[in-house]
């Protein structure tokens, strides 16, 4: 049949009209628009012409009323860190727009009960149709729990598997981390430092203990800088290591924010990077191209990441089969901060 539409009268075109364009039933339509696979290829074909031809938009409020869902996902973060936020966002919404999702960014605090109380309110205020929760706010404990007594679908972000959430993306970053301290001693650094992110968060254990293990296995130093993943941290973190008579050859900042910290303070020291300091960062944000010299940083990648999380979370709540496992590639991407450990450091090494 062709898909020529019938006058439509005053006013825009319904779903009624598109049926009678294509000459079959508003619920045949209504399976097109929601991607159903319950219509055969020709008359789906058949349907889509005759959208196009009408310049049909179905109603998102009509849509979510008939289906009972509000075609919202709710983006829960505790996280200062604009760049990486921004990417993650970026990447839920590339996964969810074009099956008809909007996204709700939602900051909540990291206290336990404060956050559990906020996230349930959240939920009930908004009517989401799930959650893509990041870390540090996905290790909170209590909170996985909460919400699948709730019965809300969560997709979670981590650097370690979480118990309660039944699809967690997580990111190797105790691996990552030993890369990182591999770089370093291949270039010939033996003498290592390391300014570490917030102590009660996975991601900065993580990170940590990779670093220092892998160190520990080759019979390098590492000296250590408390931080918290913010410029002050880095600058303060350098401070400490960079004043030491037996300063580190080669620093590890958790974070790409606290590595610009760690450049700046080499910088005003006269510190040459990287003829006489290597710096690496963690995250492989924008700012390490945006640096000078340009950040060697392990790339993290916020995008995949979050677009794997939201189409589980999609798949759960539409009761379709789930996506296959998420394979993730945190590497060191070698820039113009590192290189080989200068005569004078790798003389005077213990």
């Amino acid at each position: 049949m062709d898909p020529t539409p019938a006058r439509v009268k005053d006013g825009d075109p319904t779903i009624e009209d598109v049926a009678a364009a294509a000459g079959v039933s508003i619920r045949t339509v209504s399976r097109v628009l929601n991607k159903s696979p319950k219509v055969n290829a020709e008359t789906r074909a058949r349907i889509e012409a005759a959208i196009a031809v009408l310049n049909f938009r179905p109603s998102a409020r009509a849509r979510a009323l008939a289906m009972r869902r509000s075609f919202l996902i709710g983006l829960i973060h505790n996280d200062r860190n604009a760049l990486v936020l921004d990417s993650i966002q970026r990447g839920v919404v590339d996964a969810t727009a074009p099956r008809g999702y909007e996204v709700i960014v939602h900051p909540t605090p990291l206290e336990a009960g404060a956050a559990i109380r906020d996230v349930l309110g959240f939920v009930e205020r908004s009517r989401v149709d799930g959650l893509v929760i990041l870390p540090p706010v996905s290790g909170i404990a209590g909170l996985a729990e909460a919400l699948a007594e709730a019965q809300v679908p969560v997709a979670a972000l981590s650097s370690v598997p979480i118990a309660g959430f039944a699809d967690v993306i997580v990111s190797e970053e105790r691996a990552a981390g030993a890369q990182v301290a591999r770089h370093l001693l291949d270039l010939g650094h033996r003498r290592l430092g390391i300014v570490n992110g917030p102590a009660d968060t996975a991601s900065a254990t993580e990170r940590r203990a990779g670093f220092i293990e892998e160190a520990a296995r080759a019979g390098a130093s590492v000296a250590e800088a408390p931080g918290d993943y913010d410029f002050a941290a880095g600058v303060a973190g350098a401070e400490l290591l960079l004043s030491r008579v037996d300063r580190p050859t080669g620093i590890f900042a958790a974070n790409d924010i606290m590595a610009a910290g760690v450049l700046k303070v080499a910088a005003a020291r006269g510190i040459a990077v990287p003829g006489d300091l290597s710096v690496v960062g963690f995250d492989g944000s924008l700012v390490t191209r945006m640096l000078s010299p340009a950040l060697t940083s392990v790339l993290r990648p916020f995008g995949e990441m979050a677009g794997a999380a939201a189409e589980r979370l999609m798949a759960r709540i539409e009761g379709r089969q789930m996506p296959g496992p998420v394979a993730l590639d945190l590497r060191v991407v070698v820039a113009e901060s590192t290189g080989p450990v200068a005569a004078w450091a790798s003389t005077s090494s213990a």
